[in-house]
């Protein structure tokens, strides 16, 4: 039975609540999708968790057996991780409950999680946490990679809202990881991955967010140069409350786009506002958006803070080719913006984008060692991504990306977002994504997981010695 046994099988079938899926069963092929459909791994088996004793089990039995295993978490791996050909998938997606305490401002959520899930849930209280611009994002993978989206420059990382984490370990010890407890643990989980453990619930610090101000404005591409010259002095000096993230990208086919720019090429910024600049204050912020260049386009609305999450979702569902790589950056140069310029111009497909995204203000609060994020010096997260839903033009989206990565990395700083590593780079990536934290993280790793029975991830060796 692929990389398992038959007696392992039985015994994964026996002992679990959740169901087992194979090669056999009709549920195979959608079981073993993810959000990336340029994946197309075969894994020997897929265990769909339905509660932390499923987990140990799970872990039990390919400790046990030898099988390699696999996490899954939200399936929104861009390089796939989460899917291991002949492997044991240790499938949390069934595990989505939230639980908010609306007093305490605190969330309970699940390891099986999307953004969608939480974001719904803490919305009714009129509470968020910062974390990404697609619902469809895992908490887990999101959280333990850092994390940042529209609400970092208010409030930080994902990571920096995390209070504690239930992580089962590699021999099926359950532990509680926390500034107080296993707190090595807990600073390693706050960046370092899914390194150490199978991590079953999270629970959040809250923030005061409910309708927030959203603007879109966009140029010409050829207005490129202006655009990114202006925005690499306004952004960084805004209010915190004031997020805008980078893009190059082709205009989408409706609405709020008007139909005379609908399949051009532009650049632009996706703004959200929080806290006293969420209403007319946000008007009163972006007057100066035709400072660089009259805008094609400029559009603001208020939005409930879960309907500015969801908003991409239909525009790139599950199902499409991706592939992605990314960089941190302590400033966007000249010759940086040459290269975007080039590249923004020559977009493969009309969902292949670049985004620069902003992780300074409160995401610069935090102490550079306080958790395992080492570039708390980075302005911006960029990502190059090329996307389509056709598989022939896979080819070309990777090519699109490898070649405008490796003529942005000079103006880099050397690292990337865990996250945003593709397939295929180099594990030195990995290195240089920690920096000076990858031997304190290698110790993490030699102490809670020391054989790296957790190695489809970005991953970091035990130490030795």
């Amino acid at each position: 039975m692929g990389g398992i046994s038959g007696t392992a099988l039985e015994g994964l079938r026996e002992g679990l609540r959740g169901p087992v899926i194979t090669e056999q069963d009709p549920g195979y092929d959608d079981a073993r999708s993810i959000y990336n459909a340029m994946i197309d791994r075969r894994p020997a088996a897929i265990a769909r968790c339905a509660d932390v004793a499923d987990v140990r089990t799970v872990l039990s039995v390919a400790r046990d057996s030898g099988v390699e295993l696999a996490v899954r978490g939200g399936g929104h791996s861009g390089p796939g991780l989460c899917m291991v050909d002949d492997a044991l998938v240790l499938d949390l997606s069934a595990l989505r409950g939230v639980r908010v305490d609306p007093a305490a401002r605190t969330a309970e959520v699940a390891g099986g999680a999307q953004l969608g899930d939480l974001d719904h849930a803490a919305h009714t209280f009129g509470l968020g946490v910062p974390a990404g611009i697609i619902s469809m994002t895992g908490v887990g993978g999101l959280t333990l990679g850092g994390g940042h989206g529209y609400l970092t420059r208010a409030f930080g990382l994902t990571a920096d809202s995390l209070l504690s984490a239930d992580v089962v370990l590699a021999d099926g010890t359950f532990v509680t990881a926390s500034a107080d407890e296993h707190p090595d643990l807990f600073w390693a989980l706050r960046g370092g991955g899914g390194n150490f453990g199978v991590v079953t619930s999270f629970t959040f610090r809250l923030h005061p967010v409910d309708t927030v101000g959203v603007a879109v404005t966009v140029w010409s591409v050829d207005r490129t140069p202006e655009v990114l010259r202006w925005y690499r002095e306004f952004l960084p000096a805004a209010p915190r409350d004031l997020y805008g993230f980078f893009t190059l990208l082709e205009i989408p086919p409706g609405p709020p786009f008007p139909q005379e720019i609908h399949g051009r090429k532009m650049c632009g910024v996706v703004w959200c506002a929080t806290g006293g600049l969420a209403g007319e204050g946000l008007e009163r912020a972006l007057e100066v958006v035709g400072d660089p260049a009259p805008p094609a386009f400029h559009f603001t609305t208020p939005l409930p803070y879960p309907a500015l999450q969801s908003m991409f979702d239909a525009l790139i569902p599950k199902g499409y080719q991706w592939y992605w790589r990314g960089d941190f950056f302590d400033r966007i140069t000249d010759g940086a913006i040459d290269v975007h310029h080039e590249y923004g111009e020559k977009l493969p497909t009309p969902l292949s984008l670049m985004h620069l995204y902003p992780v300074d203000a409160a995401a610069h609060d935090a102490g550079p060692d306080d958790t395992a994020w080492a570039y708390r010096d980075a302005v911006w997260s960029g990502v190059i991504a090329g996307i389509d839903p056709d598989p022939a033009n896979a080819d070309a989206i990777r090519r699109w990306t490898v070649d405008y990565w490796t003529d942005l990395h000079p103006h880099s700083m050397g690292g990337s977002y865990i996250n945003f590593i593709g397939e295929g780079e180099s594990p030195d990536r990995v290195r240089s994504t920690y920096r000076g934290h990858y031997d304190r993280l290698a110790a993490a790793k030699r102490t809670y997981d020391p054989d790296n029975f957790f190695h489809a991830n970005q991953n970091i060796a035990p130490a030795t010695g």
